[in-house]
């Protein structure tokens, strides 16, 4: 670290590096800088400079407000911008769910006390269904008659 080149910034071993939180603007500041950019025609970083904000703040401001308008196509609006995120968190929590609901069924599947369930070696007694019912010979045929008659 002593050999650097002049003009940039070295901090001592470890300590920490400050980094400056980003900055929250008021929103009539924001509305202000947004209008003047808009009605007067004036670039973007003018006027950012002259209110004290940050230009690329001030630019996604104004873009962000003429797809709201629907100057812009390219970019969500802000009410589709905050359904996407709804929908985002909607499925990540169906996911989780999802996720929950298999492991408790594979649980549930290996501690069954079912006959034919459970541990993959078991297996349902000969005669009888996975419920444990027993098979009667034809039954079924003869339910599949009635069914067509």
């Amino acid at each position: 670290m002593e050999s650097l080149k002049p003009g940039l910034w070295s901090w001592p071993e470890g300590e920490p590096r400050a980094v400056p939180a980003p900055r929250e603007y008021p929103d009539e500041l924001r509305e202000r800088a947004v209008r003047e950019v808009r009605t007067t025609g004036r670039p973007i970083a003018h006027v950012a400079k002259d209110l004290g904000i940050h230009k690329e703040a001030l630019r996604g401001r104004v873009r962000q407000v003429e797809a709201d308008t629907g100057e812009r196509d390219d970019l969500l609006t802000t009410a589709e911008r905050e359904e996407l995120r709804k929908l985002r968190r909607e499925n990540a929590e169906l996911r989780r769910v999802n996720e929950i609901l298999k492991a408790a069924s594979a649980f549930l599947r290996r501690n069954s006390t079912v006959p034919g369930r459970g541990r993959p070696g078991d297996q349902a007694p000969q005669g009888q269904g996975p419920r444990g019912r027993v098979r009667l010979p034809g039954a079924g045929a003869a339910r599949a008659g009635v069914l067509r008659a």
